[in-house]
């Protein structure tokens, strides 16, 4: 079994985020998914859907968040909406090329959100 703490192997080479700080934004989107309220919606193979609990607060660390991932993975389309009181949108989107990063990250999410 991988260790909880180190970069995942999925990472793709066009990922510029250096070696050393991967385990923090792993650590960065652990604490996203637990606050997921469900598995995600697989939209289409290209899509994942999350849907979270949270406020104005979350919605800014979300997008705090997405906007770090997309300089150093520039591949990522991520779009937060607020939907509803207490309640936030991110939808997730890759190219084709990319589906196996998304994958993981679908996994990832059933993974730490199933840990509550």
């Amino acid at each position: 079994m991988a260790d909880q703490t180190s970069p995942p192997a999925w990472v793709p080479q066009a990922c510029t985020l250096p070696t050393a700080e991967r385990p923090f934004r792993l650590a960065e989107f652990d604490a996203l998914f637990a606050r997921a309220t469900g598995p995600g919606d697989r939209v289409t193979d290209r899509h994942l859907r999350l849907l979270l609990s949270g406020g104005p607060d979350v919605a800014a660390e979300v997008i705090g968040l997405a906007a770090r991932e997309s300089e150093c993975c520039s591949f990522f389309t991520f779009t937060v909406i607020v939907d509803g009181p207490g309640r936030l949108r991110l939808d997730i989107e890759v190219p084709a090329v990319h589906v196996d990063v998304l994958d993981a990250i679908a996994e990832r999410a059933t993974v730490v959100g199933g840990a509550r």
